[in-house]
């Protein structure tokens, strides 16, 4: 049996999980509120306050109909395309990226405008996004963005299995029951050992590709490139590898297979050679 390799943008497996999931965060996204209307204006002007902090934050930001990730978008697009580059512009990019607004997104947004709204808006737009995603290419190296890019927790340091990986790896556990699966997140170049998931019967492990860009690979066989909805089966008794590209975080999700007398075998470290080898496609 060989790997079969289904590229699955919108998978009935994947939709599941990810409408499921998406549910739950909706329903545990804190309401959105703002008081800074009456903070400011409310004496001057209390009306005003109210229908800033009540009716446009208290209701239309939190209508069901777009995220606010979305709403942030349009926002910071409409202002930049009205030319206000000022702290209220700032106030928004904040608030942006606290909605999931990912450092590439607005880098993308402001660059595709700039020939709508003008060059000198963009300018002005951009020094001000770039010290609000500072911190995103600093002290983290792009993990706090790169959650911003996924549904699923990075989780914790993957300490248990520290010592067949090379680079940083992270593990959440997403379900212990009825289908156990996780959530192992890899820093760029990080991957992990040759490996074999061994069963007499059933076995191997399925792989569901949820942000990021990585690498799977059977022994004897070329690399496979994973990108988000891509799916891996592997079988059991084959000897493999899989990890983020030199250049990205990745992130799987990772499904044991039931089978009988199941067990994994760690083996050697793939070299820098071999990971080299694989970046160069």
């Amino acid at each position: 049996m060989g790997t079969t390799r289904t590229i699955i943008r919108i998978s009935i497996l994947l939709g599941l999980i990810i409408t499921t999931f998406s549910v739950q965060s909706i329903m545990a996204q804190e309401k959105i509120s703002q008081t800074a209307g009456h903070v400011q204006l409310g004496e001057f002007a209390p009306k005003f306050a109210e229908l800033n902090d009540d009716v446009l934050f208290g209701q239309v930001w939190n209508r069901p109909g777009l995220s606010p990730h979305d709403r942030s978008m349009i926002t910071i697009a409409t202002l930049v395309g009205k030319g206000i580059i000022d702290s209220s512009l700032t106030h928004h990019l904040q608030f942006a990226r606290q909605n999931g607004v990912t450092r590439t997104e607005i880098s993308e947004m402001l660059t595709h405008i700039a020939f709508y709204a003008g060059w000198p808006n963009a300018w002005g737009a951009f020094r001000l996004a770039k010290d609000v995603w500072a911190e995103d290419t600093e002290a983290d190296g792009g993990k706090a963005a790169f959650q911003r890019e996924m549904i699923f927790p990075i989780g914790e340091p993957n300490t248990a299995y520290a010592e067949y990986f090379i680079g940083n790896s992270y593990l959440a556990p997403i379900s212990t029951e009825q289908v156990s699966f996780s959530n192992v997140t890899f820093e760029p170049g990080c991957r992990n050992n040759w490996h074999i998931h061994h069963a007499s019967k059933g076995g191997g492990q399925m792989l569901v590709c949820v942000a990021g860009r990585g690498w799977y690979q059977e022994e004897g066989k070329p690399a496979v490139e994973m990108l988000p909805g891509d799916v891996i089966h592997i079988p059991a008794n084959v000897k493999h590898w899989h990890g983020a590209a030199a250049d990205s975080w990745f992130a799987h999700l990772a499904f044991e297979i039931p089978g009988e007398n199941t067990s994994n075998e760690w083996l050697e470290p793939v070299t820098d050679e071999e990971y080299a080898e694989v970046n160069k496609k």
